[in-house]
């Protein structure tokens, strides 16, 4: 019988480091764009690239005590891009409407959809993709909700990966 070759102490490493590249760049890959669902509708994909394109605003906020230029597009911008419309006929149904806001690694919030629409508020909720001229790093990014105005960042989602608009029951 034929003894198992065992491979060296360093192929194993080099292997294991291969793994671990693979499976970072396939999460990279995957953050790269936001699924958005408007009720039961078809999802969209909406790439980062279809972000970029699209026009952006700067707000400067504090981030844990710290000044940060977040640049990004307002929510409501990426929800008219999939199909929801934001005009007069927000009453009824809309008004008991929220968007859930998906993180990559699980976290999730709500806004009410009226905290998007024009029509009831000036805030601007950003779907963030730089801060301070600079694209987010891959622990906040490379999109990421800023809310301006609330006293805990609770509902400033770092690696959004979907968005999806539910009618309350």
């Amino acid at each position: 019988m034929r003894p198992i070759a065992v491979p060296s102490k360093s192929v194993l490493r080099s292997l294991v480091l291969v793994i671990l590249a693979w499976a970072g760049l396939s999460c990279i890959g995957n953050a790269q764009q936001v699924t958005v669902q408007i009720y039961s509708g078809a999802p969209v994909t909406v790439s980062a690239a279809d972000i970029a394109a699209m026009p952006h605003q700067k707000l400067p906020l504090d981030a844990h005590g710290k000044s940060v230029n977040f640049e990004g597009v307002p929510l409501r911008l990426v929800l008219e891009k999939a199909g929801m419309a934001f005009d007069n006929s927000m009453h009824n149904k809309r008004l008991t409407s929220y968007l859930l806001v998906d993180a990559a690694d699980g976290y999730r919030v709500i806004f009410a959809m009226p905290e998007l629409d024009q029509g009831f508020t000036d805030r601007v909720i950003l779907l963030a993709d730089r801060a301070d001229g600079h694209p987010l790093d891959n622990k906040e990014g490379p999109l990421r909700i800023v809310v301006p105005g609330e006293k805990r960042m609770a509902r400033w989602v770092r690696q959004v990966s979907g968005l999806k608009v539910v009618q309350a029951q």
